[in-house]
Formats: structure tokens, C-alpha cells, sequence
């Protein structure tokens, strides 16, 4: 799966398990939130895959209890095992879509893409440039000497999809220069790296640090809706749910075109199959942006599973011209051909 642009959300098994999804939806009742989710899942979850990976969403449920000191020392020793820093204890960071040991020349493998980061490909040569910086960065004199080179590292460790590490020097960054934009970028990319997540320990950690650094974001301004968002959907993951309903709540009180919003509320009501509600918001985003392929896509499959076959029909073909994706086009082919 490539890199999503924009990460519009989050999936997983929170709304099947998780009633505090009944707060978006006030006056769908419990009802509604049925045990044969698991199917709407597996159905989402490969439709997510065909649709081209244009929004990567976590895969299940982040419970961030560890304080700042611990997330700070987890992300160091993640992005560290690279050389940046301190070794680490060969447990948190072993299971990790960041980067291997650049010392021993394994980011991703020499076949590319490794069963702990099945995404994460880096060539040769982009492994011996990835030593080559993190020498230089640890020979680094101070904070302003290794600025420009912890942000080509960050450059350099997203385009073979480490976005862990990215964030890890984005922040170093941030923390020497603290700007709005700073601290997103950072944010971002340990966003990004939450949702590439493979196990509850690393979304634990990802995601909390996100949080962390979105905190930040809008403690210098807090008109930022982009990060807002982003922390309202790290939080709907979370022990604190309802905190995140709030976030959401309150971007689209500022912005009811809100893009990202609208989608997450359509694959939360999705997740809680909550399929009406779920067609109504993918329908408030097509009319936002009639060419957002994934909105017409996910419009297209709510309708099919509310007996509505013709608007089904002619969402899921919307969705099919807009793209090239031959995955698309074959999922689209698939639930066309189901419908009666």
C-alpha cells in the first residue's frame, strides 16, 4: 500500500465494541450498534485496500495510558535504532514499522518490505544515504548544526515510509525551533506512522505521542481544524473517546464542509453499522467535493447495504471515473455485480 495523501482518519474494531460511538449518533439507538459488525469490518477493511490506500486508517484500538516520559523514551528508542540515539532494549522498538539499524544496512530489508513494516521498501543507496546522514547528525555539535540535518533525515526516512523515525527528527526540530508548523509536521508524521501501526503496543506509543505533539499544534493556535481533527480521531481511539467526539463536534461547528470530518463520521457510523447514517455523511461529503473518490466509493457501498441499488449504482460508477486504480475498478465491478 503507498503512502496515503491526505491521512483523512482511523478504522479499526473501536465502534463494534465501543458504545460510546452512539454519542455521534444521539438518536440511533443502541440497536443499532449490531454484534455482526465484524462482517461490516472485514468488508470495510478490504475496501479500504482496493480503494488505492488514499486515507490509511489505524487497525485497531489505541489505549495510550503511558505518561510523556515513557512515550518520549519509546519514540527515542524507535527511531534511535537507526543510530540516532539511544540503543534500544530490543523489546518496544523490535516490533516497529520504523526503521531498522541503519548500521547493519536492513531498512526493510534487502527484499524490500519486512513482515514488522510490510509497507517499507529502501534501496541500497538509499540505506548508505540514511548512514551517511545519521553519522553526520550525531556528529553534530549542537541543536543548530543538527537542524538541517535531522530534517533531511525526516525527508528521507518518509520517502521509504518511516514515518516513526520522520516524526522522531521532526520533533527534534520543533523542540529547538517550536513553531506551529513545526510541531505539525511532526504531529503528521507520527500520525501517519499510527495509522501504519501492526500491534496495540505501537499504536499505544504512536499514538500517544501524536496527541502530544497535536496538543502543541493548537496550543499556538487553536484555529487549526486540520490538527484538531487528527487529535479528535487519535483520541476517538482511545481510553478517552468522548474527548474526541468533542474535537470533531467542534471542527465541524466551524466548518461544515469539513472533508476530513465528514469521511471519519462516515467510517465510524460504518464501523457501528450505522449504515444510514453512515450513507447520509459520505453523502454530505460527495456534496462538499462530487470528485472525492473515496467518498462516492463508501457512499456507494452504505447504499448497496440499505437496499438502495440504483443510487448505489451510480455512486459506485462515479467512483470508478474518477479514479485509475484497477484495484477500484475491480472492487466497484464486485459489488456491482451483487446488486439487484
Amino acid at each position: 500500500m503507498r503512502a496515503p495523501t491526505p491521512t483523512y482518519g482511523w478504522a479499526g474494531s473501536f465502534a463494534t465494541h465501543h458504545p460510546i460511538i452512539l454519542l455521534l449518533y444521539p438518536s440511533s439507538g443502541m440497536a443499532s450498534v449490531s454484534r455482526t459488525g465484524t462482517h461490516q469490518l472485514l468488508l470495510l477493511a478490504g475496501a479500504i485496500a482496493l480503494a488505492g490506500g488514499l486515507y490509511a486508517l489505524p487497525k485497531g484500538i489505541v489505549k495510550p495510558k503511558a505518561g510523556k516520559a515513557e512515550l518520549n523514551q519509546d519514540a527515542a528508542q524507535t527511531a534511535t535504532r537507526d543510530g540516532g540515539g539511544m540503543a534500544t532494549n530490543g523489546s518496544k522498538a523490535d516490533d516497529s514499522s520504523g526503521p531498522r539499524p541503519a548500521e547493519t544496512g536492513t531498512v526493510g530489508g534487502e527484499g524490500g518490505a519486512t513482515a514488522a513494516a510490510p509497507h517499507t521498501q529502501a534501496t541500497p543507496a538509499q540505506r548508505q544515504e540514511l548512514n551517511t546522514l545519521l553519522a553526520q547528525y550525531k556528529a553534530g555539535a549542537n541543536a543548530a548544526t543538527r537542524r538541517p540535518v535531522a530534517i533531511t533525515l525526516a525527508e528521507r526516512y518518509a520517502t521509504v515510509q518511516r514515518f516513526d523515525s520522520a516524526g522522531y527528527y521532526l520533533a527534534t526540530v520543533a523542540t529547538a525551533q517550536p513553531s506551529e508548523k513545526a510541531w505539525q509536521q511532526a504531529a503528521d508524521a507520527y500520525f501517519q506512522a499510527y495509522s501504519f501501526a501492526a500491534s496495540d503496543e505501537r499504536k499505544k506509543m504512536l499514538g500517544g505521542k501524536a496527541m502530544e505533539l497535536y496538543d502543541k499544534v493548537l496550543a499556538a493556535n487553536p484555529s487549526n481544524l486540520d490538527a484538531k481533527t487528527n487529535l479528535g480521531m487519535a483520541y476517538m481511539s482511545s481510553d478517552n473517546p468522548v474527548r474526541g467526539i468533542t474535537l470533531l463536534r467542534e471542527v465541524l461547528e466551524q466548518d461544515p464542509k469539513n472533508e476530513k470530518v465528514l469521511y471519519n463520521l462516515g467510517i465510524l457510523a460504518m464501523q457501528s453499522n450505522q449504515l444510514d447514517r453512515a450513507a447520509e455523511r459520505f453523502g454530505e461529503l460527495v456534496k462538499v467535493n462530487p470528485t472525492n473518490v473515496n467518498g462516492q466509493f463508501y457512499l456507494g457501498i452504505a447504499l448497496s447495504r440499505t437496499n438502495k441499488p440504483a443510487e448505489a449504482r451510480q455512486a459506485l460508477l462515479k467512483a470508478k471515473s474518477l479514479s485509475n486504480d484497477p484495484a477500484l475498478a475491480a472492487s466497484v465491478d464486485e459489488t456491482l455485480a451483487k446488486l439487484k
